[in-house]
């Protein structure tokens, strides 16, 4: 407790500074996943309060950020549409899938696996948080220019008849849910579908038309019929928020160029009385908590969802200790990761149980903290305070901000969050893998594949197939490495330098094989050719191991098939300097004593050549 309090003043005004650099990107973030401002705030508030107190880095502000936001819409919408498109009815589902995405990042802490999260492939992370910063930058056009799909009367009667078909649909389904024999008692059907009135329909069609307009796919697909709808009022607001976030900071630094965009464009159009489409309603008072997701809690309902959970929990995980390794750079000291992953999950939880998005550490958010001062975990709970502060005095002024401002503020993000430093190394990256003709660096590869599967696609997957080629690819380049070095090819090999005096006479009689290296499922295909290298009139071969660290489970069954293929030419086998964990393995499946007695053990090559010379014979 001393500790927390002995920065006060830095903690207050870094704590201070960070939470109004938070407010804007709080209540975009919100509108941008499509649970409205105020889920942005509330997830803000506790995330940064939470997180703070019991995270592992002391000057780390936490709260929804680019990656966290972009996966969590792609969350919301699918499971809005999963429920006929209605918020309230899926509200419940969604928070009860954060909510599990925060229990398990404090699992994750828990069991300790912080600090594997740095293995994650440069080229991954790269290609994902460029692709975030293009599917914001895409999302972000049609409200830029306020064109929203739901609200184009000629589009949304496009989807009439498909509206129909989903109506008749869930009437069916109700029907079987009942145990209504549909074939049997079509009348009833048809009763309910003459109860259907047009407001139903037109809602259906509108709830259609937002969902194929939704995404990067579906941004690009009604596009052409936004351009030719613009509203100039919606992107003169846009682009004049960009403008003075990008302009101000030529002029200092010490505002948030952020803020400054959102108060000055707010007050233009409210002080001018301009005829803008707001954001949504942001609730007064206190926030409350979301009872459904406990009294309406079905495994049925969650069960699809648990893979996502586990992924976004992944996200923020990585996100957040990304974040921590900028704030350790900064300020000279060290995060303790599991902690961190602890505290995220539980401001995580907390946030989700209000009707807050998910967040994770924010890496602009944390530096403006420490260059503001900030120390401790104070200054974290300072910023989340400050939050709540404004959400209960200013939400309802907060409720009059333009959506057009807001989408400005992200386009931004979505300017900041790509990794241009990925992006230059292109050009300059080895080109170490060849198909016919043609050569090129398979990390680029790696990254361009995540960032058009996760634009165009899923990010949720790409991320798992990023993972999956730069795990493959570096399997293949280690297997590649150890065969180099182990002289698996060579017939004739070196002699190491207590080889030199071995007897001229038993060279045809005995073969000595040197194995450098981990023998694993990378490197067998190249150890498994070593029986054919050993010549016939060899009948003893001398296996060193003395090089050789570690062995897996396709490196041992690779040895005892070699092994078993040379017993039946009538070899025997000495090993020399066996390790440790190698040895353990192969006594597990008995190719010690089965194939290599103890007697055939050597701790050193000295002991092997008294043994050699004592029971060799010259035959050759």
């Amino acid at each position: 407790m001393k500790n927390l309090f002995s920065n006060i003043k830095g903690d207050a005004f870094g704590g201070i500074t960070a939470g109004i650099v938070a407010l804007p990107l709080a209540l975009a973030f919100g509108v941008s996943s499509g649970l409205g401002p105020s889920a942005g705030l509330y997830g803000a508030i506790f995330i940064s309060f939470f997180a703070a107190l019991f995270g592992g880095t002391n000057t780390q502000i936490s709260g929804p950020t680019a990656p966290m936001t972009a996966v969590s819409m792609v969350i919301i919408a699918g499971i809005i549409a999963a429920n006929d498109g209605d918020v309230n009815k899926a509200l419940p589902v969604i928070l009860t899938v954060f909510l599990l995405s925060g229990l398990m990042q404090i699992g994750l802490g828990i069991l300790g696996l912080g600090k594997y999260i740095r293995y994650i492939p440069y080229p991954v992370v790269s290609g994902f948080m460029t692709a975030i910063g293009v599917i914001i930058l895409i999302t972000q056009i049609l409200p830029s220019i306020g064109y929203y799909p739901k609200e184009d009367a000629e589009l949304v009667e496009t989807y009439k008849i498909q509206a129909e078909d989903v109506i008749l649909e869930n009437i069916i389904e109700d029907e079987a849910n009942e145990g209504i024999l549909v074939l049997e008692d079509f009348n009833e059907t048809i009763k309910r579908a003459n109860g259907i009135t047009e407001e139903e329909i037109l809602m259906e069609s509108k709830t259609l038309a937002g969902k194929d307009a939704s995404g990067v796919l579906g941004t690009l697909k009604v596009l052409p019929r936004a351009i030719k709808q613009i509203n100039w009022l919606e992107l003169a607001l846009a682009l004049g928020t960009i403008f003075i976030i990008y302009g101000f900071k030529r002029i200092t630094k010490v505002v948030p160029s952020t803020l400054v965009a959102l108060i000055v464009m707010s007050g233009v159009a409210i002080g001018f009385g301009l005829n803008y489409r707001p954001i949504e309603e942001i609730p007064s008072g206190l926030p409350i908590l979301n009872m459904e997701i406990f009294t309406q809690f079905k495994l049925n309902n969650l069960t699809p969802y648990i893979f996502t959970a586990l992924t976004l929990s992944l996200l923020g995980a990585i996100d957040s200790l990304l974040t921590s390794v900028v704030a350790d750079n900064m300020t000279k000291t060290k995060h303790k990761p599991n902690k961190e992953l602890v505290g995220q999950g539980i401001g995580n939880s907390i946030a989700a149980v209000f009707g807050g998005i998910p967040g994770a550490g924010a890496t602009i958010r944390t530096v403006v903290n420490i260059t503001s001062g900030g120390k401790t975990r104070l200054s974290g709970m300072i910023a989340g305070l400050l939050l709540f502060i404004i959400l209960l005095a200013l939400g309802p002024i907060a409720s009059k901000i333009p959506a057009a401002v807001l989408a400005g503020i992200l386009v931004t993000v979505g300017i900041g969050v790509m990794d241009y430093k990925g992006l230059k190394a292109i050009p300059s990256l080895p080109k170490d893998v060849n198909i016919g003709p043609i050569k090129f660096s398979m990390e680029v590869v790696i990254m361009l594949t995540v960032l058009i599967l996760s634009t165009f696609w899923n990010l949720v997957y790409a991320v798992g197939i990023g993972l999956v080629i730069a795990s493959l690819m570096f399997m293949k380049k280690i297997g590649d490495l150890t065969a180099e070095r182990s002289d698996v090819k060579p017939l004739k090999e070196e002699a190491w330098e207590d080889e030199v005096g071995f007897p001229e006479s038993l060279k045809e009689e005995v073969f000595i094989k040197h194995i450098k290296g981990p023998l694993f499922f990378g490197s067998t295909s190249d150890f498994q050719q070593l029986a054919a290298q050993i010549p016939d009139t060899a009948k003893t071969v001398v296996m060193r191991f003395d090089r050789m660290q570690y062995m897996d489970q396709s490196g041992l069954y690779a040895l005892e098939d070699m092994l078993l293929d040379l017993r039946k030419k009538g070899v025997d086998f000495l090993f020399v300097d066996l390790l440790r964990q190698p040895r353990y393995m192969m006594e597990r499946i008995d190719i010690i004593p089965d194939f290599v007695p103890e007697e055939h053990i050597f701790d050193t090559f000295d002991e092997c050549m008294v043994w050699i010379k004592e029971n060799i014979v010259d035959k050759h």
